[in-house]
């Protein structure tokens, strides 16, 4: 299977730069696991809009597959109370 890219979004670039280390590392570990599989156990296609999710504790990473480029885009993350707005 091929690796895919991951592109980071300016906003969840932002997003992750406003998190504590010991909150973003997992995440980190977690978005750079998408590129051997951008579709982990756990992953959901989203409802109601493009993409998809994966759970990090109570925090989510929202992406979008593009399987003709092999690249992850990842959209937005945050807290789950917060990431759905």
């Amino acid at each position: 299977m091929p690796n895919y890219t991951i592109v980071l979004s300016k906003k969840a670039q932002k997003q992750l730069d406003k998190l504590s280390d010991t909150i973003a590392e997992p995440i980190l570990e977690a978005i750079g696991s998408l590129e051997a599989n951008p579709r982990p156990q756990g992953y959901k296609k989203l409802k109601g809009r493009d993409g998809y999710r994966i759970r990090i504790g109570n925090y989510r990473v929202v992406y979008d597959i593009i399987d003709t480029e092999l690249i992850v885009d990842i959209i937005t993350l945050g807290h789950r109370k917060d990431i759905y707005e």
